[in-house]
């Protein structure tokens, strides 16, 4: 029997420019395919109704348009979307519907059309406020963008917010992130995420940094800024429930917190993924191929695998340690106890009821310390 999701993530792909860093699966036009978009996914959940692996609970918890950039399909997209799912799964009164969008398209019209179907909660590509990093990555929208945005946003009844900041900038951009830690503050939104600048090989960064004109992220001031807005949220009320997010209590992101917790979800669009215990699989990643797929009656999946014991004991550690959650020590090996009174003694861990969980510099360093985990466990 299929299991039922009742979280689903849906992919939008489209982007006006591809951001200097960016390795997702984006399509690069002026403006979305929202026709072909609707078609593709409509033609995606005729397969997931009768999938035999995982398909679509009756009322849906969760809801997340992810990009890409959702609101470069403009106002009717999120009427399109609930039009295929339908009303009554997304008549749950508590239903969390998330939205990304970049400041300089989310217009008041989409704001408005966005929030008359249904979208809830909105999240904000703002990276930075500082105008030379903005050129730098690639981004459309100015330092006051995400102002005006938020301004959007509340006008239309939409109030839960989240704004995603990136830190590790290279050095020679001048950018102040305390500064963009003070604005992001200023704006009063309820959550923050922050992310780490990585070097991707494919992108024109990661090529940059092969030819030596760009310098790789600097461990020191990588971990120095984490720390930092570590410090400046959590000093200003947010709670830092998970390594990368930061929210007002009670204002956590739902939708994520159900990737993190293990449980099932659901992926529609092109290099969307799905998870039902132990499988895990995925979509075509490229949009041309994907929605060609889709016209001509074939499936969206592009691979899966069945995690064996091994690997779901190293995923449930790794997801555990990303949150404020822990792992439980009380079932841990004598030599795993070992390893976490030792995180604890160097400033890397922190135990309370039974469970174990990662301080901010433990954050910093949650890929080895799991694999260590692991392997003291298994």
């Amino acid at each position: 029997m299929a299991t039922a999701a009742t979280a689903v993530y849906v992919h939008a792909p489209f982007c006006a420019r591809r951001c200097f860093y960016c390795d997702f699966a984006v399509k690069v036009g002026r403006i979305g395919d929202l026709p072909g978009w609707l078609d593709a996914l409509e033609a995606e959940l005729r397969q997931v109704a009768v999938d035999p692996l995982l398909n679509l609970a009756p009322r849906l918890e969760t809801l997340y348009v992810g990009g890409g950039t959702p609101s470069l399909l403009g106002p009717e997209a999120m009427a399109g979307l609930a039009g295929l799912l339908g009303v009554e799964r997304l008549s749950d009164p508590g239903l969390e519907w998330t939205a990304e969008a970049n400041p300089e398209s989310f217009t008041p019209e989409v704001a408005r059309a966005w929030a008359e179907a249904g979208v809830n909660r909105v999240s904000l590509g703002t990276q930075t406020f500082h105008a030379p990093a903005l050129r730098w990555m690639g981004r459309l929208h100015g330092p006051d963008g995400t102002l005006r945005a938020v301004r959007e946003a509340r006008a239309a009844g939409i109030t839960n917010l989240s704004v995603d900041l990136i830190f590790g900038l290279p050095e020679h951009l001048g950018r102040d992130w305390r500064d963009d830690l003070e604005r992001a503050l200023a704006l009063d939104v309820p959550h923050v995420s922050l992310y780490g600048l990585t070097v991707e090989e494919a992108t024109p960064l990661g090529r940059r940094v092969r030819e030596g004109r760009e310098r790789a992220v600097d461990e020191g001031r990588y971990e120095e800024e984490f720390l930092l807005a570590a410090d400046m949220l959590t000093g200003a009320g947010y709670e830092h429930y998970e390594v990368s997010n930061f929210a007002w209590p009670g204002r956590a992101s739902r939708h994520n917190s159900i990737y993190w917790s293990g449980a099932p979800y659901l992926g529609l669009g092109n290099g969307a993924h799905s998870y039902a215990p132990p499988v895990r699989r995925w979509n075509l990643k490229e949009w041309d191929d994907y929605s060609r797929v889709m016209r001509h009656g074939g499936s969206a999946e592009a691979e899966r695998e069945r995690l064996g014991e091994d690997a779901l004991r190293l995923e449930r550690i790794w997801l555990d340690l990303r949150t404020t959650r822990g792992v439980d020590v009380t079932v841990l090996p004598p030599s795993a106890r070992v390893l976490t009174d030792r995180w604890r003694a160097e400033g890397l861990a922190v135990e309370e009821a039974g469970r174990v969980t990662l301080s901010r510099r433990g954050w910093l360093l949650l890929d080895r310390l799991a694999l260590d985990l692991d392997h003291a466990s298994g």
